[in-house]
């Protein structure tokens, strides 16, 4: 939906660049932020000649040397692996064909066609995956968690079965148990989390059951996610990490299977909800599959820039935000297979970009500045993931970092969201940069959605990096307000990881530029000071920060 005019973007960078730059102290920095140049590097990055930037393509190539040429250009240094603006990656690729399933219940088959009924994906070594007549077994949430009294598996054995889990925790549906931080989506309601615990047990596959509300996305970003080639780290012993099958169903599909092994999915979800559960088998009921498997070692990219300090070089803040997209998948409705990624997240990559320009154009910041264009976060945050077990720069002297993942494009509004609220001392930095700006810091609005496990700053966060994740919420605070309304809530439903989510002329980005003006501000801040942001009491993060204490001075 577009709402506005191309002039009415241009006059509002304009208007940005002449009253909205303004720091916490009052003087205005060197350069401000523009509307325009964040509107064109996302038009080219979202572009159909960059093919979805989908990683390991020529698209890639076509990114990382618009990246690198931006970065130089705002006086940026390569600050890659020996002097380079990249660091490798390197992936496993696996691509899933001829994919061909079934459920077995009570006499009769029920056919699964990929995309549809069932997603199907492995990302596990091999040629081919052939499961015949393999038992299923509910094991509720898929969740062992013992330092919550927490084991959804108890003492049985489901080593080469099929286990059938609900997504998120038990939680979102009966908040007040409090079992797993309430509605606020712990990581065990994580479908990384959920393919990982099967891989533990034995498993020799898993399947998701998918249902809107929990996984707060519908069916077509499961199927646009899944049906398509998957990516992983190269592991040592793959087969000890990753199970045969990965796989999500539709909800309607799973309650006809339980109704006809003379199960009540309602009943055993409520069931589920207890720490007494116990696993149910489907008894009588039996999947099998099979299904090609092109596996491949790629190698793809993090793009890195940096601004050294001037007094503390070997202290760094960070900024992150992935390039890559899901690249080209099956035609939609209109015949559009390119899934262009304007908003997820050549919004925010256009939002580094910025970031790298108003930092060079000012005074030089006493310690470094750290810009990372991740890859493959499409593919399960596979770039930041590398990162940080891989840092360039010790993790132990990066100081903090901020996040950006799909930016507001719909106008300014009221509050700046905090997701993951409550992890570290960084949020009354948040919120006293929105008070500035008139705005209000207000805890993530959805926590249920799991947002803070779901972007590249979560590697680096459960390494002990104090990491923020802002983003503009609440209501707008320019007319139209219900048609800036209404093409919010669209985006979620028809272009999240859709290949409609593309660049629009008329977007109104004053809301991008006063959150990527607070995170500058932050940053600036810390970078001019002896301050190191701490996790808050009781953060899971502060136990891996701790053992470094003595290299932060």
């Amino acid at each position: 939906m577009r709402l506005y005019s191309t002039a009415a973007v241009l006059a509002a960078g304009a208007l940005i660049s002449a009253c909205a730059t303004m720091d916490g102290g009052g003087a205005p920095p060197a350069a401000s932020f523009e509307t325009a140049r964040l509107s064109e590097h996302v038009r080219v990055l979202a572009d159909d000649s960059f093919q979805g930037r989908g990683i390991a393509t020529p698209a890639e190539d076509m990114t990382i040397r618009y990246l690198s040429e931006q970065y130089a250009a705002a006086g940026f240094q390569p600050g890659g692996a020996n002097g380079s603006w990249t660091q490798d990656v390197a992936l496993n690729r696996f691509t899933a064909s001829n994919v061909r399933a079934q459920f077995a219940v009570g006499g009769e088959t029920i056919p699964l066609a990929q995309g549809q009924q069932i997603t199907i994906s492995t990302r596990l070594p091999g040629d081919h995956v052939m499961l015949s007549d393999t038992p299923l077994v509910f094991v509720g949430y898929g969740i062992k968690a013992p330092e919550r009294n927490w084991d959804d598996f108890k003492d049985v054995d489901v080593r080469g079965k099929i286990i059938v889990v609900l997504v998120n925790d038990a939680d979102f549906e009966q908040p007040e148990l409090n079992t797993f931080n309430g509605r606020a989506m712990t990581y065990y309601g994580r479908w990384t989390y959920k393919y990982e615990e099967a891989a533990r047990q034995g498993a020799a596959g898993i399947i998701i059951v998918h249902e809107n509300a929990p996984a707060s996305y519908g069916w077509a970003t499961v199927q646009n996610s899944w049906s398509g080639p998957q990516f992983d780290i190269v592991r040592a012993n793959a087969a000890a990490e990753r199970v045969a099958m990965e796989a999500w169903m539709q909800r309607d599909v799973a309650v006809d299977l339980f109704r006809r092994s003379g199960l009540d999915f309602e009943a055993l979800k409520v069931a589920a909800r207890s720490r007494d559960f116990r696993p149910v088998a489907l008894t009588g009921a039996t999947f099998s599959g099979m299904f090609d498997v092109a596996t491949s070692r790629v190698v793809t990219h993090n793009v890195i820039a940096r601004l050294p300090g001037s007094t503390h070089p070997d202290e760094t803040i960070l900024y992150t935000g992935h390039w890559d997209h899901i690249g080209v998948g099956e035609p939609d409705a209109n015949g559009d297979a390119i899934f262009n990624g304007a908003v997820d997240n050549a919004t925010g990559t256009a939002g580094l970009l910025e970031l790298a320009r108003v930092w060079g154009a000012g005074p030089r910041p006493e310690r470094s500045i750290v810009m990372i264009s991740f890859t493959a976060e499409e593919s399960g945050l596979l770039g930041s993931e590398f990162y940080a077990a891989n840092p360039v720069y010790p993790l132990a002297t990066t100081v903090a970092g901020f996040n950006i993942d799909a930016m507001n494009v719909y106008g300014r509004v009221a509050d700046v969201d905090i997701i993951g609220s409550g992890q570290s001392n960084l949020d009354a930095r948040v919120a006293a940069e929105a008070e500035r700006q008139g705005r209000a810091a207000q805890p993530d609005g959805n926590p249920a959605a799991g947002s803070y496990f779901r972007s590249d700053h979560f590697p680096l966060a459960k390494r002990g990096v104090p990491m923020a994740y802002v983003d503009g919420g609440g209501a707008f605070r320019d007319e139209p307000v219900a048609a800036r309304d209404a093409a919010r809530t669209e985006y979620g439903s028809r272009r999240y990881h859709q290949a409609d989510d593309e660049w629009s002329p008329d977007w109104d980005l004053r809301g991008q530029v006063e959150d990527l003006q607070l995170i500058f501000n932050i940053g600036r801040d810390l970078a001019n000071s002896r301050d190191w942001p701490e996790w808050m009491p009781g953060s899971e993060f502060g136990p891996a920060r701790a053992p470094t204490a003595d290299q932060r001075r």
